[in-house]
Parts: C-alpha cells; sequence; structure tokens
C-alpha cells in the first residue's frame, strides 16, 4: 500500500509538472515569467560586461608578460606577478552581483505565482494587478528567499568544507588516496559519499521551504513564521515533497546540461568576437568561451524550469493548507 501511494504521488507531480508545460504559454503567467527572463537576461550581460570592462587592464598586463617571457623563451606562468588576486577580486563581486539578481529573480517569480492564485483563484490576473501584489508583499518574500538561500547554502558549504577537511589530511585514520592507487573504503565512505549524501540533502531541503513563500504571500505571515509553517506544512508530506524536489531538480539539471551543450557554439563566435575586439588577447578570450555556457544555461533555468517549479510549490502549499484545514 505505501508504495501504491507513492507511485501515485509521483505520477501526480509529473503530471502536474506536465500541465503546468502545457498550460503556461497560453496564460498571462508566463509572459510575465518571459518579461522577467529577458530582464534578468539583460541585466546578467550587463554584469559580466562591467566584469570584462574592469579587468581589461589586467588582461593586458597578462598579455604583456606573457609575451615577453615567451620571446626570452623563459618558462613561464601567466598569472604571476601580481595579476591573479585583481581577476579574483573582480571574480568574486561579479560573483556576489549574479548571486543577488538570482535571488531577486527567485522571489519576483515565486511572488508571482502565488499572488496570481491569490487574486483569480490560480488564473493568471492582468499583468498590472499581478505586479500590484508582487510589491505588496516582495519585501518579506526577499526574506524568506534570502533566509531559504542561507541555510540550503550552508548545507552545501558545510558538505564541501567537510570534503576539502578530508582532502588536506586533517581527519585522523582517513588518508587520502595517492595517485594511481585505489581508495580505501573508509575514505570512500567519510571523504566522498557522505559529502555527497549532504548535497543531495539540500534539494530536499530547499523544497521543503519552497511554501514559504506562498505561505507569507497569501497568509500574510511574517518570514520566520512562514519559513516554520513550509517545514510544518510539509512534515506531513516528506515523500511528496522528496518527490516533488528530485522532479524539479533533474529538470533543472537536464536543462542546465543541454544548455551549456547548445551554448558551445555561441561561445565560439562570442570567442571570435573578443579577439577581434581585444586584438587577439587569448587570455581574456579563454575566460569568456569557458564561462559563456555556464551563464546561458543558467539563464535557461528561468523561462523554462521556474514555472513548473512555481506552481509545483504554490499548488504543494495549497494542497497541505486544505488538508491542514
Amino acid at each position: 500500500m505505501a508504495q501504491d501511494a507513492n507511485g501515485s504521488s509521483v505520477r501526480r507531480a509529473a503530471l502536474g509538472v506536465a500541465r503546468c508545460y502545457r498550460g503556461c504559454p497560453r496564460g498571462g503567467l508566463y509572459g510575465f515569467t518571459l518579461l522577467v527572463s529577458a530582464a534578468t537576461a539583460v541585466l546578467s550581460c550587463a554584469i559580466l560586461a562591467g566584469g570584462f570592462a574592469a579587468t581589461w587592464g589586467d588582461f593586458e598586463h597578462v598579455r604583456r608578460y606573457a609575451d615577453e617571457n615567451i620571446a626570452n623563451e623563459d618558462s613561464y606562468e601567466a598569472y604571476a606577478d601580481g595579476d591573479w588576486w585583481p581577476l579574483v577580486r573582480v571574480g568574486l563581486v561579479v560573483f556576489a552581483l549574479a548571486l543577488v539578481l538570482a535571488l531577486l529573480t527567485l522571489t519576483v517569480l515565486h511572488t508571482g505565482y502565488a499572488a496570481a492564485r491569490s487574486t483569480h483563484d490560480g488564473q493568471p490576473p492582468a499583468r498590472r494587478e499581478l505586479w500590484r501584489c508582487i510589491r505588496r508583499r516582495f519585501p518579506a518574500a526577499l526574506v524568506v528567499n534570502a533566509l531559504t538561500g542561507l541555510i540550503v547554502g550552508a548545507v552545501e558549504v558545510a558538505a564541501y568544507a567537510w570534503w576539502v577537511f578530508v582532502e588536506s589530511d586533517d581527519v585522523p585514520g582517513i588518508h587520502p588516496t595517492p595517485l594511481h592507487e585505489t581508495a580505501t573504503p573508509q575514505y570512500a565512505l567519510v571523504g566522498w559519499a557522505l559529502p555527497v549524501a549532504v548535497w543531495c540533502l539540500a534539494p530536499v531541503l530547499y523544497f521543503r521551504l519552497s511554501a514559504a513563500t506562498a505561505e507569507t504571500v497569501l497568509e500574510r505571515r511574517n518570514p520566520f513564521v512562514a519559513l516554520y509553517r513550509s517545514w510544518v506544512l510539509t512534515r506531513r508530506a516528506r515523500w511528496r515533497a522528496f518527490y516533488l524536489g528530485a522532479l524539479v531538480t533533474t529538470a533543472a539539471v537536464l536543462v542546465f546540461l543541454a544548455g551549456r551543450l547548445a551554448a558551445a557554439p555561441l561561445a565560439h563566435f562570442a570567442g571570435l568576437g573578443m579577439l577581434w575586439l581585444s586584438d587577439g588577447n587569448v587570455w581574456i578570450t579563454g575566460v569568456l568561451v569557458k564561462v559563456l555556457p555556464t551563464v546561458v544555461a543558467f539563464l535557461l533555468l528561468t523561462p523554462i524550469v521556474m514555472p513548473p517549479a512555481c506552481t509545483v510549490a504554490v499548488r504543494l502549499h495549497g494542497d497541505l493548507r486544505a488538508r491542514e484545514g
């Protein structure tokens, strides 16, 4: 009986996601999603262009340093001579701005889909009315999503820190595997299986807290109370939250990988353009070619994965609230 219940939950989740994909293009909510996606893409390109503009002089210095060493037939490391840390600092600023933009995008979309349910019983409202509802609850929803990101991010960072700790050979009785040798069972369990298990728990934890945005929008809850309420509501449907989180995470990973592959030709042409613009600077061109497919893949997540993800989160909240009532 438990297996039948779990199987029916998976089927209902898959059918809900499929209905969302079929229905979104005909509704005003998907037009709203496309508008948010376009704004996110423009701002992301502006952040990326600003990062390259800020490091233009540093990359020119890298090229001159490398060219001088090549001309003298000396062995060299291109990013020596003090050029590495200025690039790292700019990269950290770009990464921080990208995180803030992602937080704002997630908050707007989650709030918009929840507001649509509150105003028209799930039917897409007029765009002006939708933006008015978003503005009312956006600050609280922003705090909810920021706290959720901090909680999930803390779990991911803890798993990564533990992996680094094990790799640094600081755990008594656990030694990293030497080159060309087989890993010991202790190292495989503690150094790889444990961090991977913690990393895999992060999407499930995120979906346990994903009903908090709908809770703060629909029920006018304080952000901290909304997070607690989301945890309490999904506690009665742990397996359903697990299956939904697994489906949405799998869809996001597949779209991301497909987006990277599809963006490879675009990265090639962008690299040719950067070579022409930088007068043959292969160092700045190499960075652009490496990061562009990842940027394109992340931008594709917004119009493709976020509509069903937001719809599933709002429907999950509504079903759990109805069951509680």
